[in-house]
């Protein structure tokens, strides 16, 4: 075993909070390594955002086309080469990885080990380096960006039929005939789209009362009501008790809703029931750093673990597994570190967009999570069909939330379904990131028409707060 000099820091995977982490040290003079067992990039680079959003600009053109004759374009031809979609995907991928290799190499001070980690010491690691050889580092900052990656359920019979995870999907070669999936969360819901716009028949099973179930109430009705109208069949209070393969090499499922048996047959089925985090590897339990139950390290606000110098950053360590998450765990990590400031991610605002067709962008509180905090607060709603840029454009599906405190008139979260929703919820973030009240959306002068002076329009709604 070849024993390498010591490091100022090491960070354990490149993903979205790890590149940035490694190259910003580096540049301050640490010494540093960064390791990564796979690809470079992490999970929104190789399995996540780029491709799977590569992907969906495919299905929209493929909807848009097929809606043509009601903007007076008629006898439009889609021909779909689905090998063609997954090629283009790929290409964008490789090309956005390689960027990041190539940043990664041209940094000073900074060495890309390729192989996997596992600590075996509180500050020491073996690296068991891809071309078969071992080698052991050691340095007085850790920083474990090793994200997470698909769960697989333990469902009867699950480990006897070929289960295509958000990963795997990418990959297919040939378009699924019936996509039965297990889930109704973000990763469900764009795939089960994009996948009936590509042509195939869809089912979600979802064992909760709505998809999407972190969302309120009239939002996720709503998207079911967008999605059935597409031909995606949606079984809601529905378990999976059973799978099975057929002779003829289709999956068998067994359901049970409201106590009674169903039974499902379909070509391919994708498992989006949550993810898991990447920690068995790592061995832990010898740097003695604790995980929880479900196996994410635990921090404290300034993502320091139990043992000091040791800091998990990204999904590894739990909550909010987005992109924008992981890059601002870097932030707080920098500006503490370098900055001697004392930034923490107490109260952090939260802004994600769930990318479907409609798209749902959303930042700050739900109406469901005012209510159980016995809020004074009032409610903002409006259809995106009284918006006149949705309507001239032909795209008046959905909803405008907001929810705002009644006492100070300040907006505590917004829900946007509608087109560019993740764009206009994130206005109504900057707005929350300013302190304004919402009567300043409410009187702003926003371009006519676009979709921004829908803010007008919407916060008219409870003018009687003033």
């Amino acid at each position: 075993m070849e024993t390498r000099q010591s490091y100022d820091a090491i960070i354990i995977g490149t993903g979205q909070s790890g590149i940035p982490l490694a190259k910003t040290l580096a540049a301050e003079g640490w010494k540093a390594a960064i390791i990564e067992k796979h690809l470079v990039g992490g999970s929104c680079i190789n399995y996540g955002c780029t491709p799977s959003k590569t992907m969906a600009a495919s299905s929209d053109i493929i909807y848009r086309s097929k809606r043509a004759s009601i903007f007076g374009i008629h006898n439009l031809k889609t021909d779909i080469n689905f090998k063609e979609i997954i090629e283009r995907k790929t290409a964008v991928v490789k090309s956005f990885r390689e960027g990041l290799e190539k940043g990664l190499e041209a940094t000073n001070n900074l060495t890309l080990l390729r192989g996997e980690a596992e600590f075996y010491g509180k500050k020491m690691i073996k690296v068991n380096l891809n071309d078969g050889k071992t080698i052991t580092i050691g340095a007085d900052k850790i920083f474990i960006n090793t994200g997470g990656s698909p769960f697989i359920p333990s469902i009867s019979g699950i480990e006897k039929v070929e289960c295509l995870t958000s990963t795997s999907i990418m990959e297919l070669e040939e378009m699924p005939a019936h996509l039965i999936i297990i889930g109704g969360g973000y990763i469900a819901v764009e795939f089960g789209q994009m996948f009936r716009r590509f042509g195939s028949q869809v089912t979600i099973i979802e064992r909760g009362p709505h998809i999407l179930s972190c969302e309120d109430e009239d939002i996720s009705s709503e998207i079911e009501n967008i999605f059935r109208n597409e031909g995606v069949n949606i079984l809601l209070n529905t378990s999976v008790s059973e799978i099975k393969k057929t002779v003829d090499k289709n999956i068998y499922l067994k359901l049970v809703f409201e106590g009674k048996e169903k039974f499902l047959t379909g070509s391919h089925l994708l498992v989006a029931a949550g993810r898991k985090p990447n920690t068995e590897s790592l061995n832990l339990k010898a740097a003695g750093v604790k995980t929880d139950e479900g196996g994410y390290i635990k921090v404290n606000q300034k993502l320091e673990t139990n043992v000091e110098g040791i800091y998990a950053i990204g999904d590894v360590k739990g909550g909010p597994a987005f992109t924008h998450i992981s890059y601002d765990d870097f932030r707080v990590i920098r500006d503490n570190l370098l900055r001697k400031k004392t930034h923490t991610i107490r109260n952090r605002l939260l802004p994600y967009t769930i990318f479907i067709d409609p798209q749902l962008g959303r930042v700050g509180i739900t109406e469901k999570e005012a209510e159980e905090k016995k809020l004074n607060y009032r409610v903002a709603k409006m259809n995106m069909n009284h918006v006149s840029r949705a309507v001239e454009i032909g795209e008046p599906e959905g909803i405008m939330k907001a929810i705002v405190d009644a006492g100070t008139g300040k907006i505590l979260g917004c829900a946007v379904l509608g087109v560019e929703g993740g764009e206009i919820a994130s206005m109504i973030q900057i707005a929350m990131m300013g302190n304004l009240n919402y009567t300043d959306l409410r009187e702003g002068i926003f371009t006519h028409p676009t979709l921004s002076e829908s803010l007008n329009t919407l916060f008219t709604g409870i003018n009687n707060l003033d």
